[in-house]
């Protein structure tokens, strides 16, 4: 109805033009007198007639192109084939175009060790963190956690906290930054520090959660939590009130009055339970068990046949989930291989920006550093005036100028955590596509009713599978191993069980299946390490004040905003 109203306006237009204006000289004056409203009408038809062009594609969700049949079809069995929902730039990431890249070594270091050889691999398109995670993002984690958490479940909350003491040198005072790094405004834009691979990955995990929570919430699937129904309480009858309205139990704890020192009262809070069962959201737990919908806010969305549903993977409104990069992604990522004027590939960089020094080399920062680094033993920023990095240690994620994909200080500032266990061998035994190594798969845990088991914090027990790798030190040999499939007889070999790796030994290499792989450079390294395929490796478990990190998200389909396909 609207685009034949607005065809029809569009030829009273030209008729008027062609017709009632007489000539050509009238209908000259005439386009001039109303070009706002020519125009007005020319681009609604353009767009309509482009909108018809694409509703002609072979390939659409209207008619099955293998059947012939309808979808949404209330005669026949009503199939809803959801259009298709394009990627959406999640909040602060930058999306990188996938392609084809040298991994490993793009300069030769005599002094370094060779753990980095250089191999062509592909990576998908994927997103990532324009910075690296700050502390005030991480102190919005642990807010929420101890808002959430605090009074029923300290541990969780101690669990995610950073260490401090990363800042802490025998011979140094960095007493300064021990106290106030991680709470203080003044470092409210710093990258975090000192939280190591396994809180890494926990929070990338809670802001999936948060972030789906979010999206359910702006559709009407849920509403917002009660965060009011967390507030401590002195008032008995409402404990029993809410008791009986929930039938959970409330917990009791004893506080120090406010008005009296000398006493206690007794206050009452939701139980962990209640919290962890009714009020906290997780994707997983979400999709995968149907009995579970957030008590707090059930909106259920109603399918074709007006019954109710919980939102699915197929509405297109989750993400698919925040992550660390993985080996490839980030060296890929910090490279930024893009094409150039003459349409080839950039390869050969020593860091992320183009040229061979650290120094810009444009006309318009000629002799800026562009990343903190150590230029020499002692050196931590250079004299006094224009020509240094401004920094001892690490510097704002929005300082120095980013590289060709938009991401900041792939190089300097902090090291980075990505997801890979680290092998000295990986780039020549991974996948040419999307090269991994740490896979480990899992499968949920049922109970004796057929019922998703959950952990301490809500999520769904999870059992693990078998890995994928079992080299499990630095050289790959056989000697090695701690476990293998090879046969007696290899090399000649005919007691496997005396080579396989043991830990008790002390002499014995200190890579394991918990060992990870982090990248980049710091603010305490030297230029060496500022080349992307420098690779190192620490414990999971560990930390130091000069490893953060940034998250990444995989993209579905088979293109990123501001790269359309042809159809």
């Amino acid at each position: 109805m609207r685009k034949n109203l607005y065809l029809c306006k569009l030829n009273c237009v030209c008729t008027r033009i062609c017709v009632g204006a007489g000539t050509i000289n009238e209908s000259i004056i005439y386009i001039k007198n109303n070009m706002k409203s020519v125009l007005k009408y020319l681009l609604i038809v353009s767009v309509i007639i482009v909108a018809a062009s694409c509703n002609n594609r072979e390939l659409n969700t209207r008619v099955s192109n293998t059947t012939g049949w309808n979808y949404f079809d209330e005669r026949t069995t009503n199939f809803q084939a959801n259009e298709g929902v394009g990627n959406v730039n999640p909040v602060g990431m930058v999306p990188i175009q996938g392609g084809t890249f040298v991994i490993g070594e793009k300069d030769e270091f005599v002094t370094a060790p060779r753990n980095n050889e250089t191999r062509s691999l592909t990576v998908s398109s994927f997103y990532m963190d324009k910075y690296e995670v700050t502390t005030l993002n991480w102190n919005e984690y642990l807010h929420w956690l101890e808002f959430v958490f605090g009074a029923v479940a300290p541990e969780l909350v101690d669990q995610a906290r950073p260490d401090h003491t990363v800042w802490r040198e025998n011979l140094a005072y960095n007493d300064p930054y021990e106290d106030n790094y991680f709470e203080h405004p003044a470092f409210s834009f710093y990258p975090i520090v000192g939280v190591t691979w396994e809180q890494a990955m926990a929070y990338c995990q809670w802001r999936t959660d948060r972030v789906n929570e979010m999206a359910l919430i702006n559709i009407g699937a849920i509403v917002i939590p009660p965060f009011a129904d967390l507030q401590p309480t002195d008032d008995e009858g409402y404990k029993d009130e809410w008791e009986q309205m929930t039938g959970y139990e409330m917990y009791s704890y004893e506080e120090v009055s406010p008005e009296d020192p000398e006493q206690t009262i007794t206050m009452y809070r939701p139980s962990y339970e209640w919290i962890r069962d009714k009020f906290v959201f997780n994707t997983e737990k979400y999709l995968m068990d149907d009995s579970y919908v957030p008590e707090y806010g059930r909106k259920p969305m109603l399918d074709s046949y007006g019954v109710e549903r919980k939102v699915n993977i197929a509405d297109g409104v989750f993400v698919t989930g925040y992550r660390l990069p993985t080996e490839a992604e980030w060296e890929f990522a910090a490279y930024a291989p893009v094409a150039g004027e003459d349409g080839l590939t950039i390869e050969g960089k020593v860091y992320p920006w183009s040229g061979y020094h650290p120094r810009d080399m444009s006309k318009k920062n000629v002799g800026q550093m562009q990343a903190n680094f150590v230029r020499g033993r002692g050196d931590m920023m250079g004299v006094s005036g224009a020509l240094n990095d401004r920094r001892v240690i690490t510097n704002p994620v929005d300082e120095y100028a980013p590289n060709d994909f938009g991401l900041y200080n792939m190089a300097g500032n902090v090291n980075e955590w990505v997801m890979d266990v680290y092998r000295e061998t990986t780039h020549q035994e991974t996948s040419e596509y999307n090269s991994y190594r740490g896979n480990v798969y899992s499968r949920p845990v049922l109970d004796e009713n057929g019922k998703f088991e959950m952990d301490s914090v809500g999520c769904i027990k999870i059992t693990w599978g078998k890995e994928d790798d079992k080299r499990d030190v630095l050289d790959g040999d056989y000697a090695s191993l701690l476990d293998t499939d090879y046969p007696l007889d290899t090399a000649g070999m005919e007691n496997l069980e005396s080579l396989k790796f043991d830990p008790t030994d002390i002499l014995a290499p200190r890579i394991t299946k918990k060992t990870r792989v982090y990248k980049g450079g710091s603010w305490a390294d030297r230029i060496y390490w500022l080349n992307p395929s420098t690779r190192r490796y620490l414990d999971q478990d560990k930390c130091s004040s000069k490893i953060g990190f940034r998250c990444a998200m995989s993209t579905l389909g088979d293109q990123i905003p501001g790269t359309p396909v042809e159809r």
